[in-house]
């Protein structure tokens, strides 16, 4: 299967595509993992990449699309992949259209996670992590135990302020994209509120699987 897994910061995509790849054996690909192995490698993209940013910008849509290209030919992408992070835009999603259309390949489906941006606020702001065993606890959904909760971390960018702007990002640019696959009928909505095990069963359910 190729699949996209698409939803706002926090919405719990990292767990879910943890589980989708170990369900149907197919690689997780995101954008910060290619990001960082086209750089390691030394790839033509990677060099453009580190270079863009070693200077402090961004990385183009070009040098992206690029590298989303060289990663989706190694072998084990040949019988599916699950795409988180890209695309970001609805014209990286017209170029993954031409990458694939050009290999004769399809999407499957289009995995939208759907959590309220108030809900997506208290999961983040509420999160501390543990610097001596990298555990992850939340404040309410689930508390630390006393004897480590005088060390936990909270992360900068855990803010209140620093999250709703991260979602108004997410709003303005990786949103856009929904319409574009709905023309298409690949978008499966998926309620991402509840334990992980639900959330599961209702992504496995939209996917037929």
């Amino acid at each position: 299967m190729r699949i996209i897994l698409i939803g706002p910061p926090g919405a719990g995509k990292g767990t879910q595509a943890k589980r989708l790849v170990d369900g149907f054996g197919i690689p997780h690909v995101s954008t910060g993992d290619m990001l960082r192995a086209a750089v390691k490698a030394g790839t033509a993209m990677g060099r453009l990449a580190d270079e863009a940013m070693r200077a402090g910008k961004l990385v183009s849509d070009d040098i992206i699309v690029g590298i989303v290209r060289d990663r989706l030919k190694e072998p084990d992408a040949q019988a599916g992949v699950l795409l988180d992070g890209f695309p970001r835009t609805v014209p990286q999603a017209e170029a993954l259209d031409v990458m694939l259309e050009a290999e004769d390949l399809a999407l499957d489906a289009v995995v939208l996670m759907e959590v309220p941006d108030d809900l997506i606020v208290e999961r983040i702001v509420g999160r501390r992590s543990d610097p001596e065993t990298g555990a992850i606890y939340h404040l309410v959904f689930d508390p630390p135990p006393p004897e480590v909760a005088d060390r936990l971390v909270h992360r900068a960018d855990d803010t209140e302020e620093a999250v709703r702007s991260r979602l108004a990002a997410y709003h303005a640019q990786t949103a856009p994209i929904v319409p574009f696959y709905e023309a298409k009928g690949l978008v499966k909505r998926v309620d991402g509120v509840g334990a992980p095990d639900e959330v599961t069963a209702r992504v496995r359910a939209a996917l037929g699987r």
